[in-house]
C-alpha cells in the first residue's frame, strides 16, 4: 500500500527547533549524511530532518506532530544495525536516542536496572558488573551499539547460548506510541500474568510499532570465573559437527562461537595491533568458554568437554591462562564482523537452524557459492546454531551481483527453512531481508502481524518500509 507522506518543511522545522532548541535540530549536510546510513552494506537514505529529544515528553511532543503531519518518523541508536532496520527509507525525521544516555539506575536489591535507550551496552555492563550484577547480552557491537537498538532487534552475542538474548532480561518498557501517548508495557516484577504480553511485543519489532523511552532489565550475578579455549580444526565441518554433541553431553558452555579461517585472517589483516596464538591459521576454530563460580566445577566440566571435542579430530586445543589472553581472544572475535565487510562489497545472511544441522548449513553456503560464483566467510555463534553467512562480491559482475544473487540468497533461506530455521537470529528483517519474509512467513502470519501495525501505527509513520514485503 502507498501511504501519502509528507516531508518535513520549514514550519515543522520552526516547531522543532522550539521543542528542543536549535541545537537539538539538524539539517546540515554531515548530519543528514550521518543518519542516512548504518553499518548495513552501502546504503543510503537521507532524511529531512535529525532531532535529538532528551526526555520521554519531548519525544511524545515529537510524534504527536508527526502522527498530525503524516511525517515519516524513524528511531535511530547508534547505527551499528545490520539490517537495515534504522534507515529512514521513506525520508522524512530521524529521531535519535544519543542524548537519551544518562547513566544507569541500579536496584541492587532487587537485581534490577533501568536504562534509557542511549546508553551503550557495554557502559550498562560495566557499570552493573561494579556492583557485582551481570547483563549477559553481549552483541559484538556492544562498544558502540545502544542498549535502546539492541531491543529493537533483540540482539543475542556470544554468551546467549547459555543466558538468553535480550528479550529475556526486559522487565518493563515505557513507550511512546505513535500518536504520542505515552504508556508502560509491564512491571518491575518477575512473574505477570497480566493480559498480554506488550513487553515482548516490542522486542524485535524494530521501531514499527512504538519508541522506546525507558527499559528495566533484570540482572544477574557475575559468574567469578571464566575459562576460555581456542579449538582448531584441519575439518569446518567437524568444528559445526561437535556443537551439537558438546550440549548432548550435558554440557552449557556460556559461549561457543565458530571462525572460518579466512574470517580471522581478514581480522588480522586489518588489525595488526590484534594477536592470535596460532600464526598458521587452521582452516576452521571453536571459540569455548566456561564460565561460573566454583573452580572444581570448572575442571569437572572441563573433564567433560575435551574428550567431546576430541572425538571430532581437532588440532591441539589451547587454553587462555591470563585474562589477557582471554581479551585478546575475544577482541578478534568481535572485530571479525568490520574486517571482513571492510574486505569487500558484501551482504550478510544472520542464519539461524538447529544446531545439529550446522554441518548441512554450513556445506549447503559453500555448495551455493560455487554455484552462483560467489565467495562466502562464514562465523557467528554456533552454540545458538546462529551462523552469519557474509557474501563477498569479489569479481562478480554488477548484473550477477545485482539480478542472480538474489535467487541464491532465496536459495539459502528456503534450506534454511527446510532445516528447521528462520531468516534471522538476531539482526533483524528491517530493510535488507523484508522481501524473503514470504519464504518462512505464511500469508496469515503476515496478515496477522500487519494487523498488529496498523493497530499501533494506523498511519504507519514509524520506521515505514520495513519487515514486510515491498507487495504490500
Amino acid at each position: 500500500m502507498n501511504w501519502e507522506y509528507q516531508q518535513p518543511n520549514q514550519d515543522d522545522n520552526r516547531f522543532l527547533m522550539e521543542l528542543l532548541g536549535a541545537e537539538r535540530v539538524r539539517s546540515d549536510s554531515d548530519s543528514i549524511q550521518s543518519a542516512a546510513s548504518d553499518m548495513t552494506e552501502d546504503l543510503v537514505f537521507l532524511p529531512g530532518l535529525v532531532v535529538f529529544p532528551e526526555t520521554t515528553q519531548e519525544v511524545s511532543q515529537i510524534a504527536i506532530h508527526c502522527h498530525q503531519r503524516n511525517i515519516p518518523l524513524t528511531v535511530r541508536g547508534a547505527g551499528t544495525g545490520l539490517s537495515g532496520g534504522a534507515l529512514p527509507v521513506q525520508g522524512g525525521i530521524v529521531l535519535s536516542t544519543a542524548r537519551m544516555n544518562a547513566l544507569p539506575t541500579i536496584d541492587e536489591a532487587n537485581m534490577q536496572v533501568f536504562v534509557q535507550p542511549g546508553v551503550i551496552t557495554q557502559v550498562l555492563q560495566e557499570c552493573v558488573e561494579e556492583k557485582g550484577l551481570f547483563y549477559p547480552p553481549d552483541p559484538s557491537s556492544r562498544g558502540s551499539s545502544f542498549i535502546g537498538g539492541n531491543l529493537a532487534e533483540s540482539s543475542g552475542g556470544p554468551r546467549a547460548v547459555k543466558y538468553g538474548v535480550t528479550k529475556d532480561y526486559v522487565l518493563n518498557l515505557e513507550v511512546v506510541l505513535a500518536d504520542g501517548r505515552i504508556m508502560q508495557t509491564g512491571a518491575r516484577v518477575l512473574k505477570n500474568a497480566t493480559g498480554y504480553n506488550l513487553t515482548q511485543l516490542m522486542i524485535g519489532s524494530e521501531g514499527t510499532l512504538a519508541i522506546i523511552t525507558g527499559i528495566t532489565l533484570r540482572l544477574i550475578p557475575l559468574p567469578a570465573l571464566r575459562w576460555t579455549f581456542l579449538v582448531p580444526f584441519q575439518n569446518p565441518n567437524q568444528a559445526v559437527s561437535a556443537v551439537a554433541h558438546v550440549f548432548k553431553a550435558g554440557l552449557t558452555p556460556s559461549a561457543m562461537e565458530f571462525m572460518e579461517r579466512e574470517a580471522i585472517a581478514y581480522t588480522l589483516a586489518k588489525r595488526p595491533d590484534l594477536s592470535f596464538p596460532e600464526p598458521n591459521l587452521a582452516p576452521a576454530y571453536l571459540l569455548v568458554e566456561l564460565d561460573g563460580f566454583d573452580e572444581d566445577e570448572l575442571q569437572r566440566q572441563t573433564e567433560r568437554l575435551i574428550p567431546v571435542l576430541d572425538g571430532h579430530q581437532p588440532n591441539e586445543i589451547w587454553m587462555a591462562t591470563t585474562a589477557a589472553e582471554t581479551e585478546g581472544l575475544w577482541k578478534v572475535r568481535r572485530s571479525i564482523g568490520e574486517a571482513v565487510k571492510s574486505h569487500s562489497i558484501y551482504k550478510e545472511e544472520d542464519t539461524v537452524v538447529p544446531r545439529y544441522f550446522l554441518p548441512e548449513l554450513l556445506s549447503y553456503v559453500k555448495d551455493l557459492g560455487a554455484e552462483f560464483g560467489f565467495e562466502s566467510v562464514c562465523y557467528g555463534h554456533a552454540g545458538d546454531g546462529n551462523l552469519h553467512v557474509n557474501i563477498l562480491r569479489g569479481q562478480l559482475s554488477e548484473q550477477a551481483w545485482e539480478q542472480e544473487l538474489p535467487k541464491a540468497i532465496r536459495k539459502l533461506f528456503q534450506k534454511v527453512k527446510e532445516l528447521g530455521g528462520t531468516l534471522s537470529g538476531e539482526h533483524g528483517i528491517g530493510w535488507v531481508q523484508k522481501n524473503y519474509m514470504d519464504v518462512v512467513c505464511s500469508p496469515a502470519q503476515l496478515d496477522m502481524m500487519r494487523g498488529i501495525k496498523a493497530v499501533f501505527d494506523p498511519k504507519h509513520i514509524l520506521n515505514p518500509g520495513k519487515i514486510f514485503p515491498d507487495t504490500d
